[in-house]
């Protein structure tokens, strides 16, 4: 049977010349579905004739969520280039790794991230500043170019470089090709229904692969329309959707609590939203969500780099985020054996996590497409054949899949391996918890120690009284410390800084609570106490 033909994200740019109805909002600017692609052909014809012959066509992208980075990469799609998306919170020599690693022969930028590229060494890149006379200047010539011109783009050409995080090391470049990302769009227009008609909210930052894959892609592939957001503001979230008619959004980390944190009002459900869609809102801020505002949220998971994915489906349990597909396995990742399914008592709570828990692997064919020149990534990741994800997960017996965190969110305490995700679910019941993280911290024997960091109010008595109250708080689960914040430490994408509160310990500078050795009551850490 002859296999489907692959679509390029050239060709999606290419089907909206012509189409004359609103298509992007960006602050007080709005451009057509035909002014975007015009647009993009411009800024292609200007990048054909930028980049040196014989270098990798890629151009490094270092803006906030304007109408410029949608208009560049639809203009790398028509010209067959990659975009790298920049991330503005990195720093100095990081930053400037970040360009180079990629090989960026182009940089464009605006005004407002000018002082984070002072006095780095940036040799043979050049800079594209979007809001200045100059820029105007330089695309006035090609203010007639047509998309047809660009005809060449294959599936298989690089459209995204995108930068993974991880808790060591430096992120490492993801590759992502037009056929995989026109595909996603398709799958997800497909999946939740995506119309002309609607309007995909962008609020997450575009240098991530969250908002370019799973909101901007399905509205190019299903001709919807895109409002972005220059940065997310929960204080903004709702007045933005009625002002674009939003019906659709996508989040990551603590976007949704961020929002559900803003001042509740009476007419919170008067609005056009359908769906949102992304990951670690909890089961707890969903439910929260969906009362509120009258808005489903939905639990999705996908790897960053493309090598496995687990899609939502009428049925799915709560707290999980859909069925296992062919080849997706749980495995204990010493042994490589399949891990039992997961038990629950009658209240739904995990009892068999110590066994359950295990890595999700792909044993199967698998769309991964690689790092940019880094073998020794790419080994990590493909191991005895089959593409490891590094997140946790566990399953139950008919097959549905939930997510436990990432291994190197794993402790081990008193030879026990547990999860930190696991922690989280139970010590966000905590009343007082605005938001929860867990992660360890090095025990002076051997293995680790079970640390928290709570944002909100905290009270040591009744904190150690909620403990002992949950059924499912196994023994070794208890925070041997804990670090009150008021605001809890975010990346730019809102995922919890974990790397940053490892880092910090229990050296940090928040006040931080603990329970010695063979106690239950807590009480404040003193520098006497820190030491080892």
């Amino acid at each position: 049977m002859e296999s489907r033909r692959r679509t390029t994200v050239a060709e999606l740019v290419r089907a909206r010349w012509g189409d004359h109805r609103p298509g992007l909002w960006c602050e007080h600017r709005v451009l057509t579905h035909h002014e975007v692609a015009a647009g993009a052909a411009a800024r292609a014809a200007l990048l054909t004739d930028l980049l040196p012959p014989g270098t990798a066509p890629h151009v490094g992208v270092l803006l906030d969520n304007t109408s410029e980075y949608p208009l560049w990469l639809s203009a790398a799609a028509l010209a067959g280039a990659a975009v790298a998306g920049i991330n503005p919170t990195r720093r100095g020599p990081e930053l400037a790794r970040d360009i180079l690693h990629t090989e960026c022969r182009i940089l464009v930028t605006e005004r407002t991230h000018l002082p984070l590229l002072d006095d780095l060494q940036l040799p043979g890149v050049r800079l594209l500043v979007t809001d200045t006379q100059a820029y105007d200047d330089l695309l006035a010539p090609y203010a007639d170019a047509h998309p047809s011109a660009f005809t060449h783009a294959t599936p298989d050409d690089r459209i995204l470089l995108y930068f993974t995080s991880g808790s060591t090391g430096a992120p490492k470049a993801a590759i992502c090709t037009q056929g995989r990302l026109a595909a996603a769009g398709d799958s997800l227009a497909g999946s939740f229904g995506v119309l002309r008609d609607d309007v995909h909210y962008i609020c997450m930052p575009m240098f991530h692969g969250n908002a370019v894959i799973a909101d901007w892609a399905p509205a190019l592939a299903a001709g919807a329309g895109v409002a972005l957001r220059r940065r997310f503001s929960a204080s903004r979230f709702l007045d933005d959707v009625r002002t674009y008619g939003a019906t659709y959004f996508t989040y990551v980390g603590r976007a949704v609590q961020y929002i559900l944190a803003t001042e509740e009002r009476a007419g919170d459900r008067d609005n056009p939203l359908r769906m949102g869609f992304g990951t670690e809102a909890g089961a707890v801020d969903a439910a929260a969500f969906e009362r509120r505002f009258g808005v489903r949220l939905v639990e999705g998971y996908g790897s960053s780099e493309g090598g496995a994915a687990v899609q939502w489906s009428p049925g799915t349990p709560a707290g999980a985020v859909g069925r296992a597909a062919p080849g997706l396995a749980v495995v204990d990742p010493e042994t490589c054996a399949e891990c039992p399914a997961a038990a629950f008592d009658s209240a739904g709570r995990l009892l068999n996590g110590e066994e359950a828990i295990g890595e999700l692997v792909n044993r199967g064919a698998n769309p991964f497409e690689g790092y940019w020149r880094n073998p020794e990534a790419d080994a990590e990741r493909l191991r005895a054949g089959w593409y490891w994800t590094g997140d946790l997960f566990y399953r139950d017996t008919d097959g549905y899949l939930y997510f436990a965190g990432r291994t190197d969110d794993r402790l081990r305490v008193d030879s026990e391996n547990l999860a930190a995700a696991m922690i989280e679910n139970i010590l966000a019941r905590y009343e007082g918890a605005d938001a929860v993280a867990v992660y360890a911290v090095p025990d002076p024997v051997t293995g680790d120690q079970v640390m928290a960091t709570i944002a909100g109010h905290f009270d040591p008595l009744t904190f150690a009284e909620f403990l002992l109250a949950q059924p499912d708080l196994g023994t070794k689960m208890a925070p041997r410390f804990v670090r009150v914040a008021q605001r809890m430490p975010v990346t730019a994408t809102n995922k919890i800084h974990r790397a940053g509160l490892r880092r910090e310990g229990v050296r940090c500078a928040d006040p931080v609570w603990w329970r010695p050795p063979g106690e239950a009551a807590y009480r404040r850490l003193t520098p006497e106490d820190a030491e080892p």
